[in-house]
């Protein structure tokens, strides 16, 4: 049985200059809707969409615990130069459906990192 996934992003302004800017993404109605909570190991990581017969994923939320301070990169391939995510804030990467895994990397281990999948 599937679950239907909706994710939005949203930026708000305030200040000297005001706006509102929402973008969702297109609602995934086969979405496996799997949320894990992982310990990252000193190095690379590989991170595996979970793969059940009939459901897709179509985004990948990651936010690290709270007060982290050690850096996470995202890499596509172990050995990419990858993009350091920030340490605290959430990151939500919309995925294709070819997409099988990523890897996170770390210097220091970092235990609480959620990943969830829509």
């Amino acid at each position: 049985m599937s679950i239907t996934a909706s994710r939005t992003v949203q930026i708000q302004y305030s200040g000297d200059m005001s706006s509102q800017i929402i973008n969702s993404a297109i609602d995934n109605t086969t979405a496996f809707g799997e949320t894990d909570t992982d310990t990252l190991a000193i190095g690379a990581n590989t991170i595996t969409a979970p793969v059940v017969s009939g459901l897709t994923i179509s985004g990948l939320t990651i936010i690290p615990p709270a007060g982290n301070v050690n850096l996470i990169i995202l890499k596509g391939v172990t050995g990419d130069v990858g993009v350091p995510l920030h340490k605290t804030d959430p990151t939500s990467i919309a995925l294709d459906s070819t997409f099988v895994s990523l890897v996170l990397t770390v210097t220091v281990a970092v235990v609480g990192v959620r990943l969830i999948w829509t």
